[in-house]
């Protein structure tokens, strides 16, 4: 899967365009399309449309969600227009021996649930937004202080 900056470095090179060439036609800063491809910056919404529209791509494409120019990818999960995957069926509920508390009883919607985290659709969709969470700059400081504390139980 290739991150935002490596999709960024590829379309600009591929266009034959310098680093401050792409920023000066986007609009941005002279140093934005530098700090995009080296990791240091996370394009805002409102830059990843911007670059999209500019190389003609979908945003899904451009943040490496998608390996098809045009496929909507999370853009489309959201909206509801993704193709719908075989319909997992639920185990038949057999009746409990032993009776169980309302509080540990399965719940109906558990099902639906567990249907959805097997679902490979959900779980590109779910990597693709921790990751993208993990590469800004408050994803950067968890992990920072995650590391921190480890190394201080040493």
């Amino acid at each position: 899967m290739m991150t935002i900056g490596q999709r960024i470095e590829a379309l600009r090179t591929q266009k034959g365009l310098s680093r401050p060439a792409l920023s000066t036609a986007l609009g941005l800063p002279r140093m934005a399309v530098e700090k995009f491809e080296t990791g240091r910056q996370t394009p805002s919404q409102e830059q990843q449309t911007k670059i999209a529209a500019y190389f003609g791509v979908s945003a899904a494409y451009l943040r490496g969600e998608a390996d098809d120019p045009t496929s909507l990818g999370m853009d489309s999960w959201l909206s509801g227009s993704v193709p719908e995957e075989a319909p997992v069926k639920a185990a038949p509920v057999r009746p409990a021996v032993v009776a169980q508390s309302s509080a540990t009883a399965p719940r109906e919607d558990s099902a639906v649930f567990n249907a959805l985290l097997k679902s490979k659709s959900f779980q590109t969709v779910l990597q693709s937004a921790v990751l993208e969470v993990l590469r800004s700059p408050e994803g950067q400081e968890l992990i920072a202080k995650a590391v921190r504390r480890e190394m201080g139980r040493r």
